[in-house]
């Protein structure tokens, strides 16, 4: 289920990764890491009647992390060569690529910023805040326990906790009108599930797989209608 503004509903017309449940938001939450594979490089995406995106949230695993789990404990971490090798000035960011990655990908597409930060990171700024960040932490998953039981990551219930302190902050720094403007008008990416698999295979491999794919999917629509549209 997501929520898409409709200026972004026009231009995705007759896909089937977004579907408008409402106009209140502009809110495209993008499961599939790959809706727009030929776009690094590009220029931003023009959208209907000019309409511009203030920011982007990003929720996650490792496909979209760029770089919050450098400042937690936990083994799951790519800081360090040959990640990063085409990065700017061959930075290993803590991204799991050689270079950038889905979520600044999409920012680039919709305009917002080249490169999504990492929320965790102490030297960001309030002013990088405000076009948005990035919450996802690799090694996570839909199911709380995908992130605890072996690698110590942050599961979708932390990231929302950290989503909830972002907005607190941005309260403080621009006032509460400005701050729902750009948390209500946002992109929001979530890529994450495949670690739930992973984890189902390394500790019930006696298990249900029917059952449990329910489960995820259960939880993920929860995430989604309950947990992150009530904040938004």
């Amino acid at each position: 289920m997501m929520l898409l503004h409709p200026s972004l509903e026009m231009m995705l017309e007759g896909t089937k990764l977004i579907k408008s449940l409402s106009n209140t938001y502009t809110v495209a939450i993008l499961v599939c890491a790959h809706i727009f594979p030929n776009l690094r490089g590009s220029c931003a995406l023009k959208l209907p009647n000019n309409a511009t995106v203030p920011g982007i949230f990003v929720f996650g695993d490792s496909i979209v992390d760029t770089g919050n789990n450098n400042y937690i404990p936990t083994p799951c971490r790519s800081n360090f060569q040959p990640y990063g090798r085409d990065f700017p000035e061959g930075k290993a960011t803590g991204r799991f690529s050689d270079g950038i990655n889905p979520s600044d990908i999409i920012a680039q597409a919709f305009g917002v910023k080249k490169f999504v930060p990492a929320y965790l990171d102490p030297s960001l700024s309030i002013n990088e805040m405000l076009t948005g960040v990035n919450f996802a932490s690799s090694c996570s998953g839909y199911l709380p326990l995908t992130a605890t039981y072996k690698y110590f990551s942050l599961s979708l219930e932390n990231q929302l906790d950290l989503f909830k302190q972002y907005i607190v902050k941005v309260k403080a720094a621009v006032g509460e009108e400005r701050a729902l403007e750009i948390v209500s008008q946002s992109i929001y990416v979530i890529c994450t599930g495949s670690n739930d698999f992973l984890y189902y295979y390394e500790t019930q491999k006696s298990g249900n797989m029917s059952a449990f794919t329910d489960s995820v999917v259960n939880y993920a629509s929860g995430f989604l209608k309950v947990r992150l549209i009530s904040i938004c």
